[in-house]
């Protein structure tokens, strides 16, 4: 399936899970406190990495539109402790 040059289509508002991949020290709940706030979000452990140095979770939340659904992400991507966002 070729899907190059197309553009994701949902329905908003719409449930999102980001999966967001941390060094195992680091503290998933505060990462989502800073970046989520008092907004309603879910954390649920996915996996980690072969060496236990690094953790990922599923993040999911309600997204408004695709500006907010793409801020998250943003937002997740650049917090300090965080090493990669899916």
């Amino acid at each position: 399936m070729n899907l190059e040059g197309k553009k994701l289509e949902l329905t908003y508002p719409a449930n999102w899970d980001y999966k967001v991949i941390i060094h195992k020290d680091c503290d998933i709940h505060d990462i989502t406190k800073c970046v989520f706030g008092q907004r309603d979000h879910k954390v649920r452990k996915s996996n980690k990495s072969k060496s236990d140095k690094y953790h990922s979770y599923k993040v999911s939340t309600l997204v408004h539109n695709d500006d907010d659904r793409k801020e998250l992400f943003h937002q997740l991507k650049k917090h300090d402790d965080v090493k990669m966002v899916l």
